[in-house]
């Protein structure tokens, strides 16, 4: 009895016309077995890629002195940042592959970029007390960013075990879009915005829960006022965009500290 010869592969599962690796994923379909999937989506990590590029533009922009461009490209970040998660929840397109992108995406939009666009304006003439503000962000940011990669599935999903980067970055950005508008020069506040720049970074690394505003029905019918309030909103935000957003994410910041002391409160005994 003779065997049949095996046929040569025309082509092997790694070989590509791109000396560039192919990316396999593996995962599990519906029926829980394991499935291997090549390539990633591209949608959501369009997205993902402006938000990088928002980041790398406000590093150029606030290195080159331009801070109000510097401090605007931030908040485009953000938007960005809460697109690329909603498109892929919405087109079913997750990865763990998107999920590392996003984050490493995160960490040059909302870490370093805030950091570096603060030393620039403001901290640079402190000298070298001013950079260790700065690094204390940045570090602060990539550690919020890697154990919040650890604790998904894990926490309560209404609430953020920490100050989340984008709203962080939106404290340290519009601080400065804020000022700077009116034409201040940052070395007049340097003490002000390295108090700033260092409870950013302090509160990402606490254990201070934020509402994540995650349990909002976005699809679900709302009253006929409510579309009113969101336009009301948006007059109000572009009336004067740095001042308005630097209030919201300075309350917001506020928010979580103040609401842990009241849970103290209630828990102190009473004598």
């Amino acid at each position: 009895m003779s065997e049949r010869p095996q046929e040569p592969k025309s082509s092997r599962d790694d070989d590509s016309l791109l000396p560039i690796d192919e990316h396999i994923e593996e995962g599990h379909d519906d029926e829980g077995r394991k499935v291997r999937h090549r390539g990633i989506y591209l949608l959501p990590n369009l997205f993902t890629t402006a938000n990088l590029f928002a980041g790398f533009y406000s590093i150029i922009n606030a290195m080159n002195g331009n801070f109000y461009v510097a401090a605007a490209t931030v908040f485009v970040a953000m938007v960005l940042d809460g697109l690329d998660g909603r498109v892929a929840r919405l087109t079913n397109t997750q990865s763990a592959f998107g999920a590392e992108y996003d984050s490493l995406s995160d960490m040059v939009a909302f870490g370093v970029a805030p950091a570096l666009l603060a030393f620039e304006w403001a901290l640079g003439s402190m000298g070298k007390v001013g950079w260790m503000v700065a690094f204390i962000y940045v570090a602060g940011a990539a550690l919020r960013l890697a154990r919040f990669n650890t604790q998904i599935g894990s926490v309560d999903k209404r609430y953020f075990i920490g100050l989340a980067s984008p709203a962080a970055a939106g404290v340290v950005a519009g601080t400065v879009w804020a000022f700077s508008d009116f034409g201040i020069q940052g070395s007049n506040m340097s003490f002000v915005v390295a108090i700033l720049v260092a409870a950013a970074g302090m509160l990402m690394v606490s254990n201070i829960k934020y509402n994540s505003f995650k349990n909002l029905d976005l699809k679900g019918r709302v009253p006929f006022v409510a579309i009113l309030a969101v336009v009301l909103v948006f007059a109000v935000v572009f009336s004067d965009p740095p001042r308005i957003l630097l209030l919201i994410f300075l309350a917001y910041a506020a928010s979580g500290p103040i609401q842990y002391l009241l849970r103290l409160r209630r828990r102190k005994p009473m004598q």
